[in-house]
């Protein structure tokens, strides 16, 4: 057998292997137990000095913690969505979305949770997008309490991500920011900045219809 086919043998195993650890830890325990053990790992994740172990870990724990029903674990995703990779962030979104198709309240509560706390972390400004991705229940409600979000960022996701959603009922909500005068940055435009007043307008108009919204 050659070297390349070794390897490649090597990685079923180790696929195989992981497979089977990940199901025995989530049968070591009960859920309540399980959830608190992932929280906690979570925590501890984040406090690493070393980026490439902190990564890893988080990417997995994301993925065990979309397995894990209760608020310990959404609160660990919510964390994890925090982070300042942009990949672990990605994969926490994935996993975020994932328990909201089947669990929205879980999700919404603990969205909710940072809200009331005045949150202001990376993931205030992924939640609107993962949040329109969901249909049902309507998101709409929940993700235009972002609009009221002190900083100008959030907002500007919000926005952004209710003009993509495509439901003009957020119109009403847009409305009351069409002359806030707080700039921003556009990463997506080459750090050109704007402000939250016409973010708003031109959001207003793409749902309106308007074919040069956003020219």
């Amino acid at each position: 057998m050659d070297r390349a086919r070794e390897q490649l043998n090597a990685l079923f195993d180790a696929d195989r292997a992981l497979r089977a650890a990940e199901d025995a830890f989530l049968e070591s325990a009960e859920e309540k137990q399980i959830a608190h053990t992932l929280s906690s790992a979570v925590r501890e994740a984040l406090s690493l000095d070393d980026p490439d172990e902190q990564e890893m870990r988080l990417m997995r724990l994301a993925d065990l913690c979309a397995q894990v029903q209760g608020p310990e674990t959404v609160d660990a995703l919510l964390a994890i969505l925090d982070h300042e990779e942009p990949s672990v962030r990605n994969e926490a979104g994935e996993c975020l979305l994932d328990v909201a198709y089947e669990r929205f309240k879980e999700v919404a509560t603990g969205i909710e949770r940072l809200l009331a706390r005045g949150h202001s972390g990376h993931s205030m400004e992924e939640l609107p997008f993962v949040l329109c991705e969901i249909r049902d229940p309507d998101p709409l409600p929940l993700v235009a309490r972002f609009l009221a979000h002190p900083r100008g960022e959030v907002v500007a996701a919000a926005i952004e991500a209710l003009a993509a959603y495509g439901d003009p009922g957020a119109i009403r909500h847009l409305e009351k920011l069409t002359e806030d005068p707080r700039e921003v940055t556009l990463p997506e435009l080459e750090d050109a900045t704007a402000t939250i007043g016409d973010l708003a307008a031109d959001a207003i108009a793409e749902l309106e219809g308007d074919p040069g919204a956003g020219a």
